[in-house]
């Protein structure tokens, strides 16, 4: 996959970094630290600039956040509610559950937002859950642009950085993306632990 996508990169320039990065956030097994710091190192030998590929990588970046925002507003908090109203008892979930999870998200949602996009793969799936709430668009816009700016221009700036060893930026954003997954998955043991022993106290 990273020869493909530094092909295509090299191929088709902004277009083709700002194309990948839409991909990247439908589809996040796509990386986009190989985007990033490749588009980084092309800076150091093309005609692209780190400004050009600051912009256009933010560019489709957020419009790819926008498009699985629109997908969790077509889902809906009413179907939503209704899934849990007819599966509910199979997946042990009652609506009052999903009452605070809602309400928690309306509360703090912008700053998960921001803070996600800084995280593997839930930097894109949390649009979901705003598009399910109808989080002021305006609003997830700005903190979806903020912090996919700091992001990119992060890993953009190491790549140009690091030139021709751009990979090793690659192979230490493996590393951190495995650390978040580890931690991650700690994280839903322990919820979903909690959880049944709640559901045990309540019987």
């Amino acid at each position: 996959m990273e020869q493909w996508i530094t092909h295509f990169m090299e191929q088709f320039g902004y277009w083709g970094i700002a194309s990948l990065i839409f991909l990247e956030n439908i589809f996040p097994p796509i990386p986009s630290e190989i985007i990033l710091t490749f588009g980084g190192f092309m800076t150091t030998k093309t005609e692209l600039t780190y400004v050009g590929v600051t912009i256009t990588s933010t560019i489709g970046s957020v419009v790819g956040a926008i498009a699985l925002y629109g997908i969790g507003a077509w889902i809906g908090e009413a179907n939503l509610y209704r899934l849990v109203n007819r599966y509910g008892k199979i997946l042990r979930i009652k609506t009052k559950d999903l009452d605070k999870t809602i309400h928690w998200f309306e509360r703090y949602g912008y700053w998960t937002i921001f803070f996600c996009r800084f995280v593997p793969l839930l930097r894109s799936l949390i649009s979901i859950p705003a598009g399910l709430t109808r989080m002021n668009m305006p609003l997830f816009i700005l903190f979806t642009t903020i912090g996919t700016l700091i992001w990119n221009m992060v890993l953009i700036y190491l790549g140009q950085t690091v030139g021709g060893n751009w990979h090793a930026i690659v192979y230490y954003m493996d590393i951190y993306s495995r650390i978040i997954y580890v931690a991650l998955i700690v994280l839903v043991v322990f919820v979903i632990w909690k959880w049944l022993k709640r559901q045990r106290k309540h019987k």
